[in-house]
């Protein structure tokens, strides 16, 4: 049977103990619909609550609710149980609650997520064991800085991890701590190679159909596209000032985006994303498409990426094609074209430029691996 996480939007007026008793109230009833409630979280600062149910559809879980308490789910998702304990901690009422007669948790599901990519200066072109073997290795340290912060790591990869934090001064400080161990790594071999983080926070049902959708998408966005050692939203920002009372650039080593600048990253990383595969794709698409003239647009992705905007997109197109590459999802030819570039001549000459070898090459000699 599914498992839903709803989201209950509450008034100001709502505390734990209220939340606690519509909970007990939807238990009473629950094998009425074919339901079995397995926890929830309140989070009193923002007055959310999250269901965690067993249903045998969205409507037999709404029509419980409104039978036991009249009470409306905001949004309601589908989600994997283990994915659910990755980011939260827990799929059932904490052992304290059990032992209570109320069954009160004042424990929100606010969260704060960490992505962390790592990227080497032409890859196929260097020892590429060796290197695996070097991130392998570094990975180990990695581990355990997050598991001293508290961090719980949802899914991870050689170069790709996320990572979820209760605590925003614990994800912030454990970034850091990253950077700076795995600088001290790669200082000490030949690779140039680099890390980049992008920290977001929010809750796990919002707009999106995953869990934590929107949050983790952000949290991609400034790890990948914004260019900075570590880049964190203004939110982050504002609540890490906020609960330690120091500026977030003490830290060092910290980019924060403005909101301005955090909604033109998304609308133009939102463009991208349908449209990157269009051969014809122009300069004039994107300034029609998010209203700036071609020197606004230039300065704009200028400022967050580091690029302009036509070397953006021809790296975005090559790293997408390059995983194509690996996954062996086609020829060199049909991935240049899937991948938005007109020739196929053109193509290699980007990929040997951007990785120091032709894509024929790299098919031939790649092992597929888990990226």
């Amino acid at each position: 049977m599914p498992i839903y996480m709803d989201r209950h939007d509450l008034p100001e007026s709502v505390n734990a103990e209220h939340v606690a008793q519509i909970h007990q109230e939807d238990l009473k009833i629950e094998h009425e619909y074919g339901c079995k409630g397995l926890t929830y979280w309140f989070d009193d600062q923002r007055k959310t609550a999250f269901c965690l149910i067993k249903a045998p559809n969205k409507k037999a879980l709404q029509d419980m609710h409104d039978h036991a308490h009249g009470g409306v789910a905001n949004s309601i998702i589908e989600v994997d149980p283990s994915i659910v304990e990755s980011f939260l901690g827990r799929i059932e009422d904490p052992v304290k609650a059990k032992n209570a007669k109320l069954n009160i948790i004042n424990d929100p599901a606010f969260r704060v997520l960490m992505v962390m990519n790592t990227t080497c200066e032409n890859p196929v072109n260097k020892n590429l064991p060796e290197f695996r073997r070097l991130l392998e290795s570094i990975k180990m340290r990695l581990s355990s800085l997050i598991t001293e912060s508290e961090g719980r790591i949802v899914k991870e990869n050689l170069y790709e991890s996320l990572v979820s934090f209760r605590s925003i001064s614990g994800a912030l400080n454990c970034a850091v701590e990253i950077q700076r161990a795995f600088d001290k790594h790669i200082d000490s071999h030949t690779y140039k190679a680099c890390l980049s983080i992008g920290l977001s926070a929010g809750v796990p049902v919002s707009e999106g159909e995953g869990i934590f959708e929107d949050t983790i998408k952000i949290a991609d966005r400034l790890c990948k596209v914004v260019e900075g050692g570590i880049v964190v939203s203004s939110e982050v920002k504002e609540l890490y000032e906020s609960k330690t009372h120091h500026n977030i650039l003490e830290t060092g080593r910290v980019r924060v985006l403005q909101p301005s600048d955090e909604r033109f990253l998304n609308s133009l990383m939102d463009f991208v994303e349908q449209n990157w595969n269009r051969t014809n794709l122009r300069v004039d698409d994107f300034s029609a498409d998010l209203g700036f003239s071609k020197a606004q647009l230039y300065r704009k992705v200028k400022y967050l990426t580091g690029e302009s905007l036509n070397n953006f997109i021809r790296a975005y197109r090559l790293e997408l094609a390059r995983k194509m590459i690996d996954r062996h999802a086609g020829n060199i030819s049909e991935i240049a074209f899937d991948t938005g570039f007109n020739s196929a001549a053109y193509f290699s000459k980007c990929f040997l430029e951007a990785y120091g070898m032709l894509p024929s090459a790299y098919f031939k000699q790649y092992r597929p691996s888990q990226v």
